[in-house]
This record gives structure tokens, sequence and C-alpha cells, in this order.
């Protein structure tokens, strides 16, 4: 269901440092929501930190898109930061659990492939 590792930077390193990696890969970070800061200021719940990250590699977006514009319902990508203890569990969703259409398995594959190397870069 995701992409995912644990690694061994406090949170705002780890997005740091997924940020700079999911670029190499030609993604950028469209949106970023902070839960835990969101969940504390609308019903005052406190949690450990939790971000969101709204990634999208434009090419990978335009061709989804030319193909079906309904694939607008799944983007960006989301990245998940989640503080565990002194490190930082980045997870990324996996295309090929968003993407069922047999068509659009290469976008898939491809989609995949560059989100798992800027997975694997981060350190």
């Amino acid at each position: 269901m995701a992409l995912s590792k644990t690694i061994n930077k406090p949170l705002d390193q780890a997005r740091t440092a997924i940020t700079e990696s999911l670029s190499k890969s030609g993604f950028g970070v469209l949106t970023e929501i902070d839960v835990a800061a969101t969940l504390k200021s609308k019903i005052n719940v406190d949690r450990e930190p939790l971000v969101i990250l709204g990634a999208c590699n434009p090419h990978l977006a335009n061709e989804a898109l030319t193909a079906d514009v309904s694939f607008a319902l799944w983007m960006p990508c989301n990245v998940v930061l989640q503080k565990q203890g002194d490190q930082t569990k980045i997870s990324i969703i996996d295309p090929h659990e968003i993407i069922s259409d047999e068509s659009m398995k290469p976008l898939a594959d491809k989609a995949e492939k560059l989100l798992a190397e800027a997975l694997d870069r981060t350190v």
C-alpha cells in the first residue's frame, strides 16, 4: 500500500531531506498539511507530529490527465512524515494502489520507480 522507511532524523530535517530527494526525481511539493497542528487548533487534540506533503511530477501528471482527467482525484501523491521517537517514518503512496486501469500500468510503474528512488536516496 505504501513505500516507506524510517530515517534517523527529526521530522523537520526529514521533511527537508525527502523534499530535496523528490526534487531530484522530478517532483515538487505543492501542499503541506501539518495534521498535528490542525487537529490542535480545530479540536484541541494533542498528537505526535504528522505532516502530509503533496508531491507532483508535472510530466507524469500531464500524462495521466491527458489519458483521463479523473486522475486529478488522486493528485498530488501523498508523502507522510510521522515522528517516531528521535526518528521519522516516511511513507509514500504506491501509485499501483490508486491506478487500477491496466492501460495506465506503465505510468504507475514509472511513478513508483521515481518515488522509490526518491525514498531510497533519503537518509
